[in-house]
């Protein structure tokens, strides 16, 4: 163990011992407790690594190539635990992993009905994963182009954690998101926020009658992203966490 937290430290891990305990773990034998060190000392996110995340106490199943969630996006789970009802017919956009989803679901209770969707056929096979816990379907394609009619009007909460980078602030992103996560999932468009306007503009017909939609955003973004949402015709009202250094705009269709 000490050989391995030494080159993990020597890699600028900052919680090597935590992570060598992580590392040794998922190991099956030596030979793969080599091989992992060694990815995570050239990089890798340790949650490709091992192959989990840890989100709102569960573990998501994650892997290389796949968003890996991010401790702030618990207060959008949060929020819509607040918000939700034991037979909300939830809708995770923009899903990735399927995180999202899958903690509101695991909080709210089995009689559920959850959809994830996102455009990444990769990060789906992990959110087939993530949402089946708690009898999840998942659909590929487009943000609403992927989603059965049937879903039309019925929405109680849309949680979407679409990516809300600048372009051209990608390159101020940790190292382990730039090289090791798709591009696909940081970039949202020269000001950041493409994804959220398309989001918010397509939104209404699929929410139900007082539905809401959760969106992740920036403190410095919020007041964009509510504009977005305004437009489309949702009453929006802004949530922040200090402890968590996130911010949502939270937009609801009139009942």
């Amino acid at each position: 163990m000490t050989s391995i937290v030494e080159t993990l430290r020597a890699a600028g891990c900052v919680f090597a011992e935590e992570e060598a305990r992580l590392l040794t773990a998922a190991a099956e034998d030596d030979g793969h407790l080599t091989d992992l060190v060694a990815r995570r000392a050239g990089g890798e996110p340790l949650e490709h690594v091992v192959g989990w995340a840890e989100f709102c106490g569960l573990r998501m199943r994650v892997g290389a190539g796949a968003f890996v969630p991010r401790r702030r996006t618990e207060f959008l789970v949060r929020e819509a635990v607040a918000l939700g009802r034991p037979d909300a017919v939830v809708l995770d956009l923009c899903c990735g992993v399927g995180a999202l989803g899958a903690a509101v679901a695991a909080q709210l209770g089995a009689r559920v009905e959850l959809h994830a969707a996102d455009i990444d056929p990769a990060a789906l096979e992990y959110a087939r994963l993530n949402v089946a816990p708690y009898g999840g379907r998942v659909h590929e394609g487009d943000l609403y182009a992927a989603l059965p009619d049937s879903l039309r009007g019925r929405v109680d909460l849309l949680l979407v954690n679409a990516p809300y980078v600048p372009t051209g602030e990608i390159g101020l992103l940790p190292a382990e998101a730039r090289d090791h996560e798709p591009l696909t999932s940081l970039d949202g468009g020269p000001d950041g926020l493409d994804i959220h306007r398309r989001v918010a503009s397509g939104a209404l017909p699929w929410l139900a009658p007082g539905g809401r939609l959760l969106i992740e955003t920036s403190a410095r973004q919020s007041p964009r992203t509510a504009s977005a949402l305004s437009a489309a015709g949702l009453a929006v009202r802004a949530a922040s966490s200090e402890e968590l250094h996130a911010t949502l705009a939270i937009g609801t269709r009139a009942a």
